[in-house]
């Protein structure tokens, strides 16, 4: 099971790679969160839940990330361009507005471009969902990207699917929970305004966690949205490194050109290579 959380957290890496924490912009509205008010029927829960949910085809924002890991600790500014259901494109730009490493995720396949060391990843998932059978897909990292609740392994749900989740309404906040078919927990907790606050992803001995946590809530175009993000991988509730992400200039709904062109001279690489050096890093 270990294996299969630093899996998750290389995953996370390589759509992101690099991470200090900015504010946003000084012309929104800062949202604060509400703690519950009393217990509501899940039917009603849910499509509050739904409701509040960031509503989009088009997202782009520039991000400022900090990548911290056992004795090392790395800032960047990263730019994310995403097309709902499409693509993730995170450009690491950390020099003078030069590219250094650009990432692209499809829902078949993840594009790598390492432009220091001329090299490239084009594969799909296959290869890695072998080794790590997991239900986890690209819709449900766009689902913690855009700061939705999901099914594992599902692009999306309907209302009558709501049963696959257990509703637990006590205390300040909901929490709500769903296995997937290897026993692995995912737990989302939520505000008495059905904000999504954070989720957590465990294995089935609760030993390790990856937590992908949301705060200072804004208000972008009319709708709220969580300015700061703050992942964390722990084991024995300890720790082992993190990314914690800020986000500044986000825009919805608007064009976007997505470049998506190899140059000819980069070598490629497979995708198990990056995640074996990856591995040595944590």
């Amino acid at each position: 099971m270990k294996k299969r959380i630093l899996y998750y957290t290389q995953a996370i890496c390589l759509f992101l790679t690099l991470i200090v924490i900015i504010s946003g912009c000084k012309s929104t509205k800062r949202v604060g969160t509400v703690a519950a008010g009393g217990v509501k029927q899940e039917s009603e829960f849910f499509t509050s839940l739904k409701e509040q949910a960031l509503s989009y085809n088009t997202l782009s924002a520039r991000l400022n990330v900090n990548l911290d890991l056992p004795n090392k600790n790395l800032s960047s500014r990263v730019d994310l361009k995403m097309i709902k259901d499409s693509i993730i494109h995170l450009s690491v730009v950390p020099l003078l507005g030069f590219e250094v490493f650009r990432i692209e995720l499809t829902p078949e396949n993840v594009l790598v471009i390492d432009r220091l060391n001329k090299r490239y990843v084009n594969d799909n998932y296959e290869k890695l969902r072998s080794q790590t059978p997991i239900a986890f897909n690209f819709y449900n990292l766009q689902a913690l990207f855009t700061n939705h609740i999901f099914i594992p392994g599902e692009k999306d749900f309907s209302p009558d699917e709501y049963n696959r989740f257990t509703l637990l309404q006590e205390g300040p906040v909901a929490e709500i929970r769903i296995r997937d078919d290897m026993d692995i927990l995912y737990a989302f907790t939520a505000d008495g305004e059905e904000k999504i606050l954070s989720t957590r992803i465990s294995d089935s001995s609760y030993i390790y966690h990856l937590d992908w946590n949301y705060s200072d809530f804004r208000m972008v175009e009319a709708q709220t949205f969580p300015m700061l993000m703050d992942i964390k991988v722990l084991e024995n509730e300890t720790s082992k490194g993190g990314i914690q992400i800020g986000f500044s200039r986000v825009q919805l709904n608007e064009a976007l050109r997505i470049d998506s062109s190899i140059p000819s001279k980069y070598t490629k690489v497979s995708l198990d290579s990056i995640l074996k050096s990856l591995t040595k890093n944590l």
